[in-house]
């Protein structure tokens, strides 16, 4: 059983962003069609990128035949919203009312 990996850490690579995004447009994608999306990146960096989201909790992989089946865990990117990025949503609304001020001038 590996460590759990920081999620935050894992959000830190735009090919790792690039496959959440992926997922959120599919439920489910195996490695290969997931690996298709980036002709630039080998298949075995495409697997370890999907190790670094699987173990940070961001994706599930579910094995079908001999296939893995990969989709979003949203319930983990929700909770780095409740946890963490929601403490920023004050600063968000202030800058809203500051740019509605702003044009209403």
């Amino acid at each position: 059983m590996s460590k759990r990996r920081d999620p935050f850490a894992a959000l830190g690579d735009p090919t790792r962003r690039s496959i959440l995004d992926l997922l959120r447009v599919r439920d489910t994608a195996t490695a290969g069609e997931i690996a298709a999306q980036f002709p630039s990146v080998t298949r075995a960096a495409v697997s370890k990128h999907l190790r670094v989201l699987r173990e940070s909790g961001l994706v599930h992989a579910r094995e079908q035949g001999r296939e893995w089946q990969y989709s979003l865990d949203a319930a983990a990117l929700g909770e780095m919203y409740v946890h963490w990025l929601s403490n920023f949503a004050p600063l968000w609304e202030e800058s809203l009312q500051r740019l509605k001020r702003q044009a209403e001038e």
